[in-house]
């Protein structure tokens, strides 16, 4: 079972993207204009997905994908088209009725829940897209030794790295009005996190690429851990 602390960030979690920034969240992840911070962002979110999806097979027919943290969909969508059996879940039931509206592919199974619940099942490869970035270094690490033992092939995660830089945005992040905030970031040190998630993953699991995705407001690292 998941800690206390584990469950009351996810409530915080669930509550910003299901109700506070539905709306702020539709726009960002559609094609309206956006403001140059907010494109920023898009074009960030942008870049990352694509990097994601390069570190995984162009052919992924027979395999089962794990969407962690879907949102409203892009994602879930690329991965069908490449043949994938996806499970695409999200803690906000809004952003997940959002996603069943605007996404096509067949083979695409959209719910809300938690990414950790273990009657998802098992996967070839789970992609935790700035899903985890919200949780503290032991609870990221946490989550995925929960997810291991179901996982065959590869997690793909994204983190926020810690960087002068990021400290400033999230400064900047208060401008915002209250209801376009999400809830805190949790900025990282890599060395730091490594041997949490090494020890959480176990010795089958070898740490693999790493790339840092920095686009105005938006700075993410991907990270790849496979067996």
């Amino acid at each position: 079972m998941p800690d206390t602390a584990y469950l009351q960030r996810r409530a915080q979690i669930e509550h910003y993207f299901d109700r506070t920034a539905a709306k702020a969240w539709e726009r960002l992840t559609s094609d309206a204009p956006l403001g140059r911070i907010r494109a920023s962002v898009r074009a960030g979110r942008d870049a990352m997905r694509a990097t994601l999806l390069q570190w995984l097979p162009l052919d992924l027919h027979g395999a089962r994908v794990l969407d962690a943290g879907c949102g409203t969909g892009v994602l879930a969508q690329a991965l069908a088209e490449r043949g994938a059996e996806v499970v695409a879940v999200d803690l906000s039931p809004t952003l997940i009725e959002l996603a069943k509206q605007r996404q096509s592919a067949a083979g695409v199974h959209f719910m809300a829940g938690d990414m950790l619940d273990e009657a998802l099942g098992r996967f070839d490869y789970v992609v935790a897209m700035d899903s985890l970035i919200h949780y503290e270094p032991q609870q990221l690490a946490n989550a995925l030794q929960r997810l291991a033992p179901r996982v065959a092939c590869a997690v793909l995660l994204t983190f926020a790295p810690r960087t002068p830089a990021l400290a400033l945005m999230h400064g900047v992040g208060r401008w915002f009005p209250r209801g376009d905030r999400s809830p805190a970031l949790q900025p990282m040190a890599q060395d730091r996190l490594r041997p949490l998630i090494s020890q959480a993953l176990g010795v089958a699991w070898q740490e693999g690429r790493t790339q840092r995705v920095a686009h105005g407001f938006y700075t993410s690292q991907a990270w790849e851990w496979h067996q």
